[in-house]
């Protein structure tokens, strides 16, 4: 199975590792990819692509199946999830892709770009950080139930970092201690990008 991390990795912390480790211990794994959204996505306090993309080199130096795809910081445009994973799927035509998200993001799949094709052509697993029923959620929402099946559900991972966490704080025991002194270099997130 090939599993895409997209995110914006804004930076790229801790617990984007850990969550490499659960999926690596829980699923049968081929290949982990980050897929950091280009800044032409529109989100708040995105700092440059060039930035985020070092960063998450640095983080995944140590992690054997992790690799970093491009393929939306290249864009000229936002084309959604579901372009970059058919994209993909392009280059892995014999393997299951699966996106990771937070449970989260899971209600508002239905209000995704493409979300239904999205929803019939992949696997999604979802990282539960708050103890909810996903299950039931997924029930609820008449699009998530017809696919219920794609679903893999990882229920057993808490963490409280986060990259806006990071941001509010620069508290560097959320990220790698490289990836805080290439922050430090480069005078990110502090107001002067």
């Amino acid at each position: 199975m090939i599993v895409v991390f997209g995110g914006a990795f804004n930076p790229p912390t801790l617990a984007h590792k850990d969550i490499y480790h659960l999926i690596d211990q829980t699923v049968e794994l081929d290949k982990f990819l980050f897929l950091p959204v280009s800044k032409k996505y529109s989100k708040a306090n995105l700092i440059e692509d060039i930035h985020r993309v070092n960063m998450l080199t640095i983080m995944i130096k140590d992690l054997d199946k992790a690799n970093i795809s491009k393929i939306e910081t290249e864009d000229d445009q936002f084309f959604g999830t579901y372009q970059s994973l058919l994209r993909i799927k392009k280059e892995y035509p014999k393997e299951d892709i699966a996106f990771v998200l937070g449970a989260d993001n899971l209600l508002h799949m239905n209000h995704w770009i493409n979300a239904e094709k999205l929803l019939s052509d992949f696997k999604f697993i979802v990282v539960n950080r708050n103890n909810e029923n996903i299950k039931e959620k997924i029930k609820k929402i008449s699009l998530l139930k017809r696919y219920q099946d794609h679903f893999i559900i990882l229920d057993n991972y808490q963490s409280n970092i986060s990259s806006t966490l990071f941001r509010e704080t620069l508290d560097p025991s959320y990220v790698d201690e490289e990836v805080y002194h290439y922050i430090m270099k480069y005078d990110l997130y502090r107001g002067n990008n």
